[in-house]
């Protein structure tokens, strides 16, 4: 990677805040809120918003292949984290330790399921996300970005919420099957009304890229990659 090239710049400060986001979403999983008094979510799920803005600008800008690489890299760096998490659980704690083995267990070891159903949903996800939001790229052009972001957000979004919920809380027997229908329903379309809301954060971080690379640099990536995956696309 060459860090003179805005190109490899704008990629590696993309990565950067799509990695941290993905690693906090899974350290912070395990505790569970109440949104509007109806239903039971992760914490973690206020950080989707995140997902949802990095994953539809990498795949403008730098295509399929620009999210798969991201995708593994961040796949690989939860497993990371997982090693590291199961490595710290079974290291006893001193007597005096502000942190007690059963708090740290607590808090860590339910992270730990909600991590193995991430890494489940987010690699399944993330290139339905990214079949998806090609499919209507090359049918609309340059043109509503809002419709290719918000359309591979609905079928992602879905297969994401509800794998990872059932791993995480069905699974170790946090949550009865219609407890989880309730909660994974109702948490899909949160994240549904989300991905609504962040098209005009979309829209920005697009055309603050657009300033930083300046709009020849701009249009011809984006011109690029369509043009790439069209071709894959043909020779399929």
């Amino acid at each position: 990677m060459n860090l003179n090239s805005k190109k490899d710049v704008v990629f590696l400060v993309l990565a950067g805040f799509f990695i941290t986001n993905a690693i906090v979403a899974e350290l912070i999983g395990g505790k569970l809120v109440m949104f509007f008094g109806t239903f039971v979510q992760s914490v973690g799920i206020v950080l989707w918003p995140v997902v949802f803005v990095l994953t539809d600008i990498v795949n403008e800008f730098y295509g399929q292949s620009g999210v798969r690489k991201l995708s593994y890299i961040t796949l690989g760096l939860i497993a990371f984290t997982f090693t590291c998490l199961f490595i710290c659980m079974h290291i006893p704690a001193v007597a005096f330790s502000p942190v007690s083995d059963e708090n740290f267990n607590k808090v860590f070891g339910q992270s730990m399921y909600i991590m193995i159903g991430s890494m489940i949903a987010f690699i399944v996800s993330q290139f339905v996300d990214s079949g998806i939001f090609w499919m209507l790229r090359n049918r609309t052009g340059k043109k509503m970005i809002w419709l290719r972001s918000t359309g591979s957000t609905v079928v992602s979004q879905l297969v994401d919420t509800f794998i990872v919920q059932f791993i995480a809380f069905v699974i170790p027997g946090y949550w009865t099957i219609d407890v989880f229908l309730h909660n994974a329903s109702y948490g899909y379309v949160f994240k549904l009304l989300t991905a609504f809301l962040v098209i005009p954060i979309i829209y920005l971080v697009h055309r603050l890229i657009d300033k930083y690379l300046g709009d020849e640099i701009s249009h011809d990536m984006i011109q690029d990659v369509a043009e790439k995956n069209l071709h894959h696309k043909v020779d399929e």
